[in-house]
């Protein structure tokens, strides 16, 4: 089941549009300020993605600011970790890049017979990276395809092995293209594999990394390599490609006012999954800390990191989705009653 369509929100439309009057990208003003409460205490465990590993981290940094008697432990090795470890009751949080697959939720509703709940907590774009000296302009979604995968389900009639196959002349002309990518346990493999691969397989020479950093510092490394992160991983040593969905597209860069209208190929949302049973209230360790990742200070440690805020309109639906209401904010110069 897909979130965004519960929620009546989509990636793939301008309802994500939040007010931005450059590429800087802010807080949305309509959500509220975090305000502690009393008797918060326990341990916070995360198990789960690696690119969500650092925001996770900040976040669990601001909220021990608030409640120091917390213990955090945050282990990122991959959202395919998060599911069983919320079965097993391992983790209090599953941080995930993806979706849960049909075969991961079904084996959570066995187990407790209700679905785990899925928060969509920030926005991200999964970048195509080369080195910073590489004059590429741009790629299509077809020619990604062929670059990474031996399938080439996006329709190429032949695979992509050098750079002089893109144009590129020169010293770039006959190089062969390095190709870096993350491991199977990985959301990020698994959203690239169904978006820019569609749906095919790998091939066998992808340098398989074991976290996001890890790609961009081996193409920050290789001159002739390429591989694919996620935007809040980017670093001045490589650059992110533009991308077109096909040759008759524009090629799209990855700059924030491309993710909220939509126009970039590869946004996505990063999810942080609970086990909520529906006939209970959450305890207020997991609520807390729910309210402090949907604040303006949780939101804006999404931006330290990288990647996008949620609109207040997400995060409303998101916590009522968990029995929590989202404090109103009064604008200032409205009215009193």
């Amino acid at each position: 089941m897909d979130l965004s369509k519960l929620l009546g929100i989509s990636l793939l439309g301008s309802t994500l549009l939040l007010p931005l009057a450059s590429a800087q990208v802010k807080v949305d003003k309509k959500l509220p300020d975090y305000k502690p409460t009393e008797g918060v205490t326990g341990n916070i465990n995360s198990i789960g993605s690696d690119t969500m590993n650092n925001l996770m981290a900040l976040w669990a940094e601001g909220f021990k600011k608030h409640y120091s008697q917390v213990q955090v432990e945050i282990t990122g090795k991959g959202s395919s970790t998060a599911p069983p470890a919320l079965i097993k009751g391992q983790s209090t949080f599953g941080p995930m890049s993806r979706m849960m697959k049909s075969e991961e939720i079904d084996e959570f509703k066995k187990t407790f017979g209700y679905e785990p709940t899925a928060l969509p907590t920030s926005i991200d774009m999964l970048a195509v990276y080369v080195h910073k000296d590489n004059p590429i302009k741009g790629l299509t979604l077809q020619q990604v395809d062929a670059i990474f995968s031996k399938t080439r389900k996006g329709g190429l009639s032949s695979d992509i092995v050098t750079w002089g196959q893109l144009g590129l002349e020169g010293e770039w002309a006959d190089k062969t293209i390095s190709i870096y990518g993350r491991n199977s346990a990985s959301g990020t493999y698994g959203y690239f594999k169904e978006h820019a691969l569609f749906k095919g397989d790998y091939k066998d020479n992808v340098k398989e990394q074991p976290g996001s950093a890890s790609v961009v510092q081996g193409v920050a490394r290789d001159k002739y390599a390429i591989g694919y992160s996620g935007i809040g991983y980017k670093t001045a040593d490589v650059r992110a490609v533009p991308l077109a969905k096909d040759a008759e597209g524009e090629a799209i860069a990855a700059e924030p006012e491309n993710a909220y209208t939509g126009k970039y190929p590869m946004a996505r949302f990063l999810y942080v999954y609970i086990n909520k049973d529906p006939k209970k209230d959450l305890e207020p360790l997991r609520g807390e800390f729910l309210k402090y990742v949907y604040s303006k200070q949780g939101q804006q440690r999404v931006i330290e990191d990288g990647y996008f805020p949620i609109t207040a309109k997400i995060a409303e639906k998101a916590l009522k989705s968990v029995g929590i209401e989202l404090p109103k904010v009064v604008e200032a110069g409205a009215a009193k009653e």
